[in-house]
């Protein structure tokens, strides 16, 4: 059982006991528990190795402009900055000061391509305004889930990656973050997402029920 919680914005802890909470009530029962967040630190020295190697690079493009540029298919001016510069600006993220928030790492992959996930994705963002759930003020850049999946998938031993089909677009992507760190290559199998006539499933809309006070909690039995 694995928790990804790379953003601390969109991770508390009721939902690590709910979600522990239901499996226990089915049935279900881990051998092992783990969470991304326990990977932190390898996670950042793999990026750091990306940059040396001139596969990512950091940049400080406004985000708004940046997606207009991804849209377009136009590379940013800090694609081929100086490495010594990429450095500086990277360790300013891990800092986080306020240049380094101003910045954000990004895949050097192919920003003509086809499959817009492609093009030069983000991987590693700031966050100083949300302590995360467990580890608190330590860490100032976090992973994408884009790029601490496959990372901790290969590590952990996973054989097979089994994910809804609106990931299928970042599959490409998937294998392109293990081939770039050399890692064990896992084996996707995607599948259908599950709807439900007349139910809200995402956890973002239903977070509103939960604010708003419409429902008793995370645990409410009317949840889906």
């Amino acid at each position: 059982l694995r928790f990804d919680d790379t953003n601390p914005q969109k991770e508390k802890e009721e939902y690590v006991e709910n979600i522990m909470a239901d499996l226990k009530r089915v049935g279900i029962h881990h051998h092992m528990l783990t969470h991304t967040s326990d990977y932190f630190d390898l996670i950042l020295k793999y990026g750091e190795q990306m940059i040396k190697e001139g596969k990512a690079y950091v940049d400080n493009t406004p985000v708004l402009q940046m997606r207009e540029w991804r849209m377009n298919g136009v590379e940013s001016p800090s694609r081929n900055a100086p490495l010594a510069d990429q450095l500086r600006l990277w360790q300013a993220m891990i800092d986080g000061t306020p240049e380094g928030l101003e910045c954000c790492v990004r895949a050097k992959i192919d920003m003509q391509a086809k499959n817009k996930c492609m093009r030069d994705p983000t991987i590693f963002r700031c966050n100083v305004g949300t302590p995360h759930h467990r580890t608190g003020n330590k860490y100032k850049c976090y992973p994408t889930y884009d790029f601490a999946c496959p990372i901790v998938d290969s590590i952990e031993g996973v054989t097979h990656t089994l994910r809804t089909n609106e990931y299928r677009d970042r599959n490409e992507q998937y294998y392109w973050m293990i081939d770039a760190l050399g890692l064990r290559k896992p084996c996707i199998r995607d599948y259908s997402r599950l709807n439900f006539v007349y139910t809200v499933l995402s956890k973002r809309k239903l977070q509103w029920f939960v604010d708003t006070k419409r429902v008793e909690g995370w645990n409410d039995p009317r949840f889906p």
